[in-house]
């Protein structure tokens, strides 16, 4: 759903280079979003194998990690499990702004505005189930782990963190000179 976090910490730029020899949580759904709006044709159409299902979410997948692994990032992907039932309004409202967008898109392909349709067609883009699936397995194939949340992904990818830095950066004494329970 995101949490805008401006008030609670102060935003840094980081380079990818940085990020070397470290694991990388990454929202799975996020990335096929983003794969799914930004990889397409000159009208918006997506990239397509010869039987018409859609492959950007494919091509976004490998490129990514392939930049990752030559950086020396171990990325870990967090797919989401069942929606909690507070974001069912906002499932139902991002339901509606795809329907309007495609609505648009129709429209403007039939105008021959191809630079709309394009712009419409990004907000079209909807994870199916073969994508989850394909993400899987493209995934296992490339040697990168990927977890199911049993809900927000978000959440998940939290708690793999805290539950790793809780196992390797143990404090040896507590603050009293004393060990830690």
């Amino acid at each position: 759903m995101g949490v805008d976090l401006k008030g609670l910490v102060e935003p840094t730029k980081l380079s990818l280079e940085r990020l070397s020899g470290r694991v990388l949580a990454v929202d799975a759904y996020n990335a096929l979003y983003q794969f799914l709006a930004v990889i397409r044709g000159e009208t918006g159409e997506p990239l397509m194998d010869r039987h018409s299902r859609v492959t950007s979410h494919l091509s976004g997948l490998f490129y990514r990690n392939m930049n990752l692994l030559a950086l020396g990032i171990r990325p870990i992907y967090i797919l989401d499990g069942k929606p909690p039932s507070l974001k069912k309004v906002e499932i139902e409202r991002r339901k509606v702004v795809k329907e309007a967008a495609t609505v648009r898109y129709a429209e403007a392909l039939a105008k021959g505005d191809f630079a709309g349709a394009r712009k419409y067609a990004q907000a079209t883009s909807v994870v199916k189930d073969y994508m989850v699936d394909d993400t899987k397995r493209i995934l296992d194939l490339l040697g990168v782990p990927w977890v199911l949340a049993p809900s927000e992904g978000e959440a998940t990818a939290a708690h793999l963190t805290k539950t790793f830095l809780a196992l390797v950066i143990r404090p040896i004494y507590n603050h009293d000179g004393k060990p830690p329970i």
